[in-house]
């Protein structure tokens, strides 16, 4: 069975730095893409970034690049986002998902399974 489980999250001054794990159970995480996405009170979740199944490529929305860095351990099936720069204004619930296929998804629809999220707390 398929499960994301993601840890990590905490309070942080803003300028500070968090990682985010993003531990798989049930597959094989570097053969599949995983996203991360944060999400608001009362809002949609908003795509952060995702690193490819195939090559590992990783890919940023632009109001994270430069401040935000994806990376994979194979060893421990386990995707770490590691946020630097942190803002008060960021959605503070933050989420990994997969869709199943080893390419990062442009919709968020085809992310198919997902973890329950771990919450970030910028103070200012």
């Amino acid at each position: 069975q398929v499960h994301l489980v993601e840890s990590g999250g905490g309070l942080v001054q803003a300028g500070g730095s968090l990682r985010l794990s993003c531990a798989a159970s049930g597959f094989t995480l570097d053969l599949y893409a995983i996203g991360w996405f944060r999400q608001a009170p009362g809002k949609g979740r908003e795509g952060v970034s995702c690193i490819s199944g195939s090559d590992g490529s990783a890919y940023y929305d632009d109001s994270v690049k430069g401040r935000f860095t994806l990376s994979r351990d194979n060893a421990k099936n386990t995707v770490y986002l590691q946020m630097n720069s942190l803002k008060p204004k960021y959605p503070p619930f933050y989420y990994c998902a997969t869709p199943l296929g080893s390419s990062c998804p442009i919709r968020r629809a085809d992310y198919v399974s997902w973890g329950q999220g771990t919450q970030v707390t910028v103070s200012s």
